[in-house]
């Protein structure tokens, strides 16, 4: 899918080869696919192929299988050995790592949001990923069913707590979240764990560039019910709206759809709680606990 971010596609193609990915991307799995039928196409083995190519044949295996990251050449010489129809070569502009302990339809709009001018958010789930404390995201993660081992326990935290540098490394971009109130009273995780999350929200919301609003319980009207949604700006000044629920995700770039929502959020907005009684509101709450 072209999202109007192509700027961010040579950053993530690496030069020479890498060993095995220890989490593949759906791209890497696509590129694989698309490598296996031009060379089948072309009539070539994948010894055949991988001495066109100056790599090994298990080389060739590893990329088909989207286990190994190809290099600048491997594309190249690929494209040689396939007729130059141009297709290994357009893939390859959407080639990304795997990212542990992110989701693999989330993946994406993580690297759009490294990226975005401007970010909203509203959530009536959970508190958003980018405000959660350390003890909260654990509290959450450790719900997850079935169970997570360990490190992939920790690999999620850290990718949740690595995501939230994104609010202190970039002042100048604007940041919004609407939360539903219901989400800060819910004491996932215990009574200390929630004092720290207030924290920690209390702390990362307190920067001019950062707005936190809470949707209170007694709202009377509410412009997004339909659920939770997130929506960025690109550097091109492109629109981009993205969707979550149950086991899957939606990044949505149709103009129409994103107007839309965006419009909701703007009413929202009105709807919520202004940023100041919406933090005094939170400081209550703390001192409730």
């Amino acid at each position: 899918m072209n999202d109007g971010t192509g700027s961010m596609d040579d950053d993530e193609l690496t030069a020479g080869e890498v060993e095995r990915e220890p989490d593949p991307s759906d791209s890497l799995r696509t590129f694989g696919a698309v490598v296996q039928a031009l060379r089948e196409h072309a009539g070539l083995s994948r010894a055949e192929f991988g001495d066109r190519v100056r790599f090994s044949k298990h080389t060739v295996e590893s990329v088909e299988l989207g286990r190994r990251m190809p290099d600048e050449s491997f594309v190249e010489l690929g494209e040689e050995a396939t007729g130059n129809t141009g297709a290994m070569r357009k893939s390859a502009k959407f080639l990304t790592r795997g990212e542990a302990g992110l989701a693999a339809w989330f993946r994406r709009w993580a690297r759009l949001e490294r990226i975005a001018v401007s970010l909203c958010t509203y959530e009536c789930r959970l508190v958003p990923g980018l405000l959660q404390s350390e003890g909260y995201a654990r509290a959450v993660f450790g719900n997850s069913i079935p169970p997570l081992s360990d490190e992939q326990l920790e690999d999620q935290v850290a990718a949740r707590l690595e995501r939230q540098k994104l609010l202190r490394a970039r002042p100048n971009v604007p940041f919004s979240f609407i939360v539903e109130e219901h989400i800060f009273r819910r004491r996932l995780g215990g009574t200390e764990v929630t004092r720290g999350l207030l924290d920690h929200v209390l702390e990362l919301t307190a920067p001019r560039n950062v707005t936190l609003q809470i949707m209170p319980l007694d709202a009377e009207f509410h412009a997004c019910l339909d659920g939770p949604v997130q929506l960025l700006e690109t550097p091109e000044r492109r629109r981009l709206a993205y969707s979550e629920g149950q086991q899957n995700g939606r990044l949505i770039s149709d103009a129409k759809e994103v107007s839309l929502l965006y419009q909701c959020y703007d009413t929202l907005r009105s709807q919520a709680l202004n940023p100041q009684d919406s933090r005094g509101l939170l400081e209550r709450m703390r001192g409730e606990l």
